[in-house]
């Protein structure tokens, strides 16, 4: 045999191999949704995670968009106006997994990473000499904390001394 014809043969095998994977890809995909065929179980996870995703989404648009800026010739400047965004974003994804992940520590995590990205935004903005924005409760905090029973030995215990009150 010569060398032209197994090399047309593997050039055939190849195109072959080819054709046959892109059309198995192209029968798992559902036409009408682009989404490749999965189970019942795993389609359930899938919608049980769209709320995340589409937060988690618009937080990245978000940020790609806030992050696009003019050069304005100030190197430092310039730097804070893209980097504010960036933080911002790594914020608002932060809450995403915190409204709705279940693993504690990365909940933990998100938690510190929505308190070091702020006061990194803030430690920018001072830097360029640009005023802070008006302080507000952090994302973290709940809403609601229900009433104590001030009476309740457990909770006295609890409660902190006025030396320790931080406010």
């Amino acid at each position: 045999m010569s060398h032209r014809y197994l090399n047309g043969q593997r050039a055939l095998l190849l195109a072959g191999t080819l054709a046959v994977a892109w059309s198995a890809i192209a029968a798992a995909r559902d036409p009408s949704s682009d989404v490749i065929c999965m189970s019942d179980a795993t389609k359930s996870a899938v919608q049980n995670e769209t709320p995340f995703l589409t937060q988690n989404d618009a937080a990245m648009t978000k940020m790609m968009a806030d992050m696009e800026v003019k050069p304005t010739g100030d190197v430092d400047r310039d730097f804070v106006a893209m980097m504010v965004p960036h933080h911002q974003g790594a914020i608002d994804m932060a809450l995403a997994v915190l409204r709705y992940g279940n693993n504690e520590n990365i909940k933990r995590l998100a938690q510190e990473i929505i308190v070091t990205q702020q006061q990194e935004i803030a430690a920018m903005r001072l830097a360029i000499g640009d005023p802070l924005p008006p302080s507000k409760p952090s994302p973290t905090q709940t809403s609601f904390i229900p009433d104590l029973d001030t009476h309740s030995p457990s909770t006295q215990a609890m409660s902190m001394s006025p030396a320790m009150n931080m406010k």
